[in-house]
């Protein structure tokens, strides 16, 4: 088997990897009553810690026998993946705007990966590794804020899935700044680096976690799917001296490959948003019904009485005793 080939298998099998993660982490988030951001006592919860690893591990293994502007692109797949497994395995369709949906952000986040160059990359020096790494537990700080600001449980799990999302890519952006002047001879010497890339790694292990609650699969993934790609060439193409293809016109094309992501982010989005829980109708293309692990906050349903149904639920309780 070529190195080019084995470097396919491996990507297409860590996506599958990260998929199955997200479907077990999603499964979590919906069964669990206990903590939204780290379920440590839930046992199928540490086995999706177990799928990141062998995802994370298998897509280093394919960087390591192929280029990455072929490996990065085959990532995006893990929404494609995710959408069928949940449906062979969990029972759960998706109607045509979440695959509509999961197929714009795919398809826009490998062309805007396939443009970025790293040829004229440059070493990440110290004074921009610290003020990168502020920036970015400030900017996780104010998402994270505002997730609990928003009303909406779908919003609240995209905002949160953002969050997670610049977690791992600033993550891998150390991970990489640390691989250029890690040496056996002195393992430790990129300590610093070695922990901001570490506390980054669980801070969006346990943002994810909690993405999922209340708002199915599709969205939180695809959201975590493109923010992390896109923040990391974000980081690339600032900080590291990394370029798009083609100059002028592969920057152009990044952008319209950028907004066809953006747009694949919405159909997600407003697919969660109009499918009311309960309802006999959905979005075009949908099952009837909430999809698992759907969630409906208290007072979202307009016209919803809460204390009035409390009230009647009594009542029914006490005449039939």
């Amino acid at each position: 088997m070529s190195p080019l080939l084995l470097s396919v298998l491996l990507a297409l099998v860590s996506a599958v990897a990260y998929a199955a993660a997200a479907i077990v982490q999603e499964r979590v988030a919906a069964s669990a009553a206990g903590p939204r951001y780290a379920p440590l006592r839930t046992p199928a919860w540490w086995g999706s810690v177990l799928l990141n690893g062998v995802g994370a591990a298998l897509h280093v293994a394919a960087l390591a026998y192929g280029p990455l502007s072929l490996v990065q692109p085959l990532g995006a797949l893990t929404i494609v993946f995710a959408l069928p497994m949940a449906a062979l395995f969990v029972g759960r369709r998706a109607g045509r705007r979440a695959w509509r949906g999961a197929l714009m952000a795919t398809v826009g986040l490998a062309g805007l990966l396939s443009l970025t160059s790293g040829a004229e990359a440059r070493p990440l020096g110290d004074g921009d590794r610290w003020l990168l790494a502020v920036c970015t537990f400030a900017g996780v700080g104010v998402l994270f804020t505002a997730a609990h600001l928003v009303g909406r449980s779908v919003l609240r799990s995209v905002v949160l899935a953002a969050a997670a999302g610049v977690s791992f890519g600033i993550a891998s952006v150390f991970t990489k700044a640390v691989a250029e002047v890690w040496t056996p001879g002195a393992p430790l010497a990129e300590w610093t680096g070695l922990l901001v890339l570490s506390a980054l790694a669980v801070t969006g292990l346990l943002l994810s976690q909690a993405s999922y609650r209340g708002a199915g699969l599709a969205a939180p993934l695809a959201t975590v799917t493109v923010v992390n790609p896109v923040v990391a060439a974000a980081v690339g193409l600032t900080l590291f001296g990394e370029s798009f293809r083609y100059g002028t016109a592969g920057t152009v094309a990044a952008l319209i490959c950028g907004a066809v992501a953006a747009g694949g982010l919405v159909q997600l989005t407003r697919d969660r948003m109009t499918v009311p829980a309960g309802s006999s109708t959905g979005s075009e293309g949908d099952a009837p019904g909430p999809e698992v692990g759907q969630g409906v906050d208290v007072g979202s349903v307009p016209g919803s009485r809460p204390d009035l149904e409390v009230e009647v639920r009594s009542r029914a309780v006490a005449g039939r005793s």
